[in-house]
């Protein structure tokens, strides 16, 4: 079956689907305790990492490399970097031929799309084959993905990018997160991977894990994943709780915008316009404006028929709803 892992960048996605594959090569222990007891052969295509440091995660993980296969070039058959768009067929007959495909990984997911990535009918018209192989031969598919810009606060099934058909042809779908940290003393932050949907058990909870970095080989290190707690909730619910700083779509930190918006406001009432003015001196976008504003509960009203639009702070709660008026801050 077809999983999706999605998450921002930093997460440790890509470290997380090469834990998993390690257990699988090795017939190790799943992040709740359980033992893995269909061991087999593990189909592994990254489109951002080398496969030296892919190697290096996966040792650090322990893995049994004689049951690891990297897609490459020599795969493809004519001297070319393999394209899961145009070699998926190739790609078929591969892991047909090996004696036990358990898991194939996709990193990023949407390049094995040739087409436009967000119309749904062009993800199902090549997704559908990987997922017919796989229902074929008993392997499960983990396709790698990201979040949107922008999404923070929404369903975790639809900050996937691309089309929705991407989450509606996975059974599962999980996401990753960084956890706001419980004191300023801390250097690595905990992390959290959840279940976002699923149709083929518990749709909630997850796992928190860390990510660390062992020595694999002289001078070599690797990183891994470490489990942690078991965590119940949904995941928006979760997510909520735990991403730290989320990013909005001009790249500043959510805590970044409230802080200058906080200043620009402290001695009283500031018109829209030069609050505007400000904001794009600072490099923020207007949006991006509007939605700290709206968390900081900044009301807005308009100075007469003819005047413009002012924003104060208030002791209000912040309203949740979200207003793209080009002309006022709410």
């Amino acid at each position: 079956m077809l999983t999706l892992l999605g998450g921002a960048p930093g997460c440790g996605k890509t470290t997380i689907a090469l834990s998993l594959a390690a257990t699988v090569t090795r017939g190790g222990t799943w992040p709740d305790g359980s033992r893995c007891r269909d061991v087999g052969d593990v189909v592994i295509w990254s489109g951002e990492d080398a496969d030296a440091v892919t190697a290096a995660r996966l040792c650090a993980s322990q893995a049994d490399m004689t049951r690891v296969h990297f897609i490459d070039r020599s795969v493809a058959g004519d001297g070319e970097s393999f394209d899961p768009g145009r070699d998926m067929p190739l790609l078929q007959a591969t892991i047909e031929r090996l004696p036990a495909p358990r898991l194939l990984i996709l990193d990023p997911i949407v390049s094995a799309v040739a087409g436009d990535s967000h119309k749904g009918a062009e993800v199902r018209r090549a997704l559908q084959p990987v997922v017919d192989l796989a229902q074929r031969l008993g392997c499960a598919v983990l396709g790698i993905t990201h979040f949107s810009k922008g999404t923070s606060g929404r369903d975790p099934v639809e900050r996937v990018t691309g089309s929705i058909a991407f989450a509606a042809l996975a059974r599962l779908v999980l996401v990753a997160a960084k956890v706001k940290a419980d004191s300023p003393d801390e250097d690595e932050p905990r992390r959290v991977l959840l279940r976002a949907k699923s149709n083929i058990g518990p749709d909630d909870g997850g796992f928190a894990y860390a990510l660390e970095r062992v020595e694999v080989a002289p001078d070599v290190e690797g990183q891994r994943v470490r489990w942690l707690e078991t965590l119940e909730g949904s995941a928006r619910e979760l997510l909520s709780e735990a991403e730290a700083d989320p990013e909005n779509e001009d790249g500043s930190s959510a805590a970044g915008v409230e802080a200058f918006l906080r200043g620009l406001l402290a001695d009283g009432p500031m018109p829209a316009k030069a609050i505007k003015a400000d904001a794009d001196g600072a490099g923020y976008g207007w949006r991006t404006v509007h939605r700290a504003a709206d968390r900081l509960g900044v009301e807005r009203r308009k100075e007469g028929m003819k005047g413009g639009w002012v924003g104060s702070r208030t002791a209000r709660a912040a309203p949740r709803r979200r207003h793209e008026d080009a002309e006022g801050v709410s």
